[in-house]
């Protein structure tokens, strides 16, 4: 049996090729935006939640995995317990491989000799209790507790 080839299918076969080509062209287009904002989204994601977290590490130490995460946890933490309706995320650094643990106010550091979770939680925990109470403030609620001190009188001097 023979097989003859119209004059059309050579058009056809073109036209059918050039359809696939533009297809593909139009899927790979779609799938590239695709990829793009879910890298946006993803990065962006990492991003929001660790809005005030910097970690810089000083030696071989491993990298803190969970430290975002508790980090954002250590923070809803502060905000249940004190009532707090905006999201706490105070800016804090994480020094791991310091030479002592410890938390340091002016440059906004939890100091860590080696990953403590604990202790990270702690540190954060104090950062956040301090952005709902800055130093302003801290100073105008001692100063009205001095001032209430000195207000008070105390019963024994009513007697004479």
């Amino acid at each position: 049996m023979r097989l003859y080839k119209s004059h059309n299918d050579g058009k056809q076969n073109h036209a059918l090729g050039l359809t696939t080509r533009l297809v593909s062209r139009v899927l790979n287009r779609i799938m590239n935006s695709n990829l793009r904002i879910v890298s946006i989204l993803l990065v962006g994601g990492a991003c929001l939640a660790q809005d005030g977290l910097v970690i810089r590490i000083r030696s071989s130490q491993p990298w803190p995995t969970d430290a975002d995460k508790i980090y954002v946890n250590a923070c809803s933490a502060v905000e249940r317990e004190l009532g707090v309706s905006r999201p706490l995320r105070p800016r804090v650094t994480l020094v791991l491989g310091a030479h002592e643990n410890g938390a340091y106010l002016d440059p906004r550091e939890i100091r860590l000799t080696k990953w403590d979770p604990y202790m990270f939680a702690q540190g954060v925990v104090f950062f956040a209790i301090d952005e709902l109470l800055p130093e302003r403030e801290r100073l105008a609620v001692a100063k009205r507790a001095v001032t209430w001190a000195g207000s008070t009188v105390a019963v024994d001097n009513f007697r004479k």
